[in-house]
């Protein structure tokens, strides 16, 4: 399902921050290996996030091969700190070589395994997360990193309206209210972590429709 009308889309991306030659690099690379990433679109707008908010900590549930992470790295200061994880170990192995050539390296570290073991050998507060792993765990991730949220923190989940697997008329009916029948499991996992988000009042959510959709919240202070 595409989000936007494809004139629409031109002009997001035709006004959206250009990436420089290492992200090019990395577009490429997931544009050969037919490998699903944020794209630069969701990328800037991940880097504009943590200016926002001043980021000093970010913490990644899934990081493939560092792209997202990379945009986030260029607004953190050099003591900052870039949690990546990733159950895929060569992933994982080149998103530390992407990193490196950025010149991140130094502030990045690197989990490999469940993002929610993780997540628990980290203290918080994080004044950024991005939650882009298994659907159907999504809720239990900002269930499990929402305290170590800073207030005035952002919480972005990628795929809220679409990943070739989300049944996006079903996930309208079932935000809407309406019973959508039978959903696969990756689209109840998005419908739960709004429904989550959505329902917590030390948070405020919203939708936007650029990539795949992306739910940002914002932890209120």
């Amino acid at each position: 399902m595409d989000l936007l009308s494809d004139e629409t889309a031109r002009f997001v991306r035709a006004t959206a921050p250009e990436p420089d030659g290492l992200a090019a690099e990395m577009d490429a690379y997931a544009a050969e290996q037919d490998f699903p990433h944020v794209g630069p679109g969701v990328g800037g707008l991940l880097r504009t996030f943590a200016r926002m908010v001043d980021a000093e900590r970010v913490f990644e549930f899934g990081s493939g091969f560092g792209y997202s992470a990379y945009w986030w790295g260029q607004a953190l200061p050099a003591d900052g700190e870039l949690v990546l994880t990733e159950f895929d170990e060569d992933e994982l192995d080149m998103a530390r070589e992407f990193l490196q050539r950025g010149g991140l390296d130094d502030i990045a570290r690197y989990e490999h395994g469940d993002a929610l073991d993780a997540v628990e050998r980290y203290d918080g507060p994080f004044d950024c997360v991005l939650v882009d792993h298994q659907k159907h765990r999504y809720a239990e991730a900002f269930e499990a990193v929402r305290e170590k949220v800073a207030p005035g923190g952002v919480v972005v989940a990628d795929n809220a309206m679409t990943a070739g697997i989300i049944e996006f008329e079903k996930l309208l009916a079932i935000v809407e209210g309406d019973d959508p029948g039978e959903v696969n499991e990756h689209t109840r996992g998005i419908a739960d972590y709004l429904e989550t988000v959505r329902s917590d009042p030390e948070f405020e959510t919203n939708v936007l429709p650029v990539g795949e959709g992306i739910a940002v919240s914002y932890r209120l202070g």
